[in-house]
């Protein structure tokens, strides 16, 4: 329980990244961020592969597919309408949104796992549940705050949208760790750390179709981006590759290592 504990602390620092990252890139498009973060993924993983390659070869063809789907909903969709969601409202509101994830997973998982794992009495579970919840509302109580004090039609629909995505962010990442929890446990045998290169290696061709997506049609002239943006680096090309690297290797491989 102690290591687990020190683990998904770790594990919480570093997915900190995702929420700065739109911020620091705010004429970055979040699709684009999503793109870069995975690629990085996606590259950082295949060196990995090969301290990993033995791990690798016992995963079988519903191994990768479970990986695939783990990566499809809880890398690509989660990030993309988180990363959308901060640009449209900002980093306050999506933070507070995202930021009950404690409380919804505990919840989630008590509902859904009991069967094989027992159900906590709701009474023993309230008391460090509302402690958590208190505890958010203290953290976030300048960015209420800032959100009370906004106004105006425009703001409200852009905040309206951002809280939106911010749900189905929450969404998102309320199924990704119960889902990748039964895989793990369901392979106790398993090296985590395998699995986490194996969810890497599978962003590779979905980020890379996800880029020639974003470049054909930007060559067509649908726009998704603006006209004057440089594909496939930005206007800030340094910045925005140390940055994706960054992301790509302590909140996308080690977080989920962690």
């Amino acid at each position: 329980m102690f290591a687990g504990t020190l683990f998904a602390l770790a594990a919480g620092l570093m997915w900190g990244l995702v929420f700065v990252a739109p911020l620091l890139l705010p004429d970055y498009p979040a699709a684009l961020l999503t793109v870069g973060r995975y690629l990085a993924f996606g590259l950082i993983a295949l060196p990995l592969a090969l301290v990993d390659r033995a791990s690798l070869r016992e995963l079988t063809r519903a191994d990768w597919l479970e990986a695939a789907k783990l990566s499809a909903i809880g890398n690509f969709l989660y990030y993309l309408c988180l990363a959308a969601a901060i640009q449209r409202a900002g980093g306050p509101l999506p933070t507070v949104i995202i930021g009950t994830l404690p409380v919804v997973i505990a919840i989630s998982s008590n509902l859904r796992d009991h069967a094989r794992d027992g159900r906590l009495p709701w009474a023993r579970l309230a008391p460090s549940l509302g402690l958590i919840a208190l505890g958010i509302a203290c953290v976030n109580q300048v960015e209420l705050a800032a959100l009370a004090g906004k106004a105006g039609a425009d703001d409200l629909r852009r905040y309206a949208e951002g809280a939106l995505l911010a749900v189905v962010a929450l969404a998102c990442w309320t199924w990704y760790p119960i889902r990748n929890a039964d895989w793990l446990r369901a392979h106790a045998d398993r090296s985590p750390r395998a699995w986490a290169t194996a969810q890497g290696l599978v962003t590779l061709p979905m980020s890379l179709l996800a880029l020639a997506t974003l470049l054909g049609l930007q060559a067509l002239g649908v726009p998704l981006l603006a006209a004057d943006f440089a594909l496939p680096l930005g206007p800030r090309p340094w910045e925005y590759l140390g940055l994706m690297l960054a992301v790509g290797l302590f909140a996308s491989w080690a977080g989920t290592l962690c």
